[in-house]
């Protein structure tokens, strides 16, 4: 088992969209509050999205794939 699959917190989500319309660019972000560590992470696999979307801009087909890894810091991690 790697670091990765032994994360406390899992969460991914995928999104698919004939066609989305962004009538202005979204403020987006993920914060790690509290006791995490360091490795904590978020990220997305887009298509035929870009990393920055544009307003008034029609994508097509598009679909996203996110995930929220979350590890608690050692000190504040209950035993198992």
């Amino acid at each position: 088992m790697t670091d990765e699959d032994d994360a406390d917190v899992i969460f991914t989500s995928t999104v698919r969209a004939d066609e989305i319309t962004f009538h202005e660019v979204p403020e987006t972000g993920v914060e790690f509050p509290g006791d995490t560590d360091d490795r904590s992470t978020s990220g997305s696999d887009r298509t035929n999205l870009p990393d920055q979307v544009r307003p008034h801009v029609t994508y097509h087909a598009i679909q996203v794939d996110y995930r929220i890894k979350a590890y608690l810091d050692q000190a504040e991690r209950p035993d198992r």
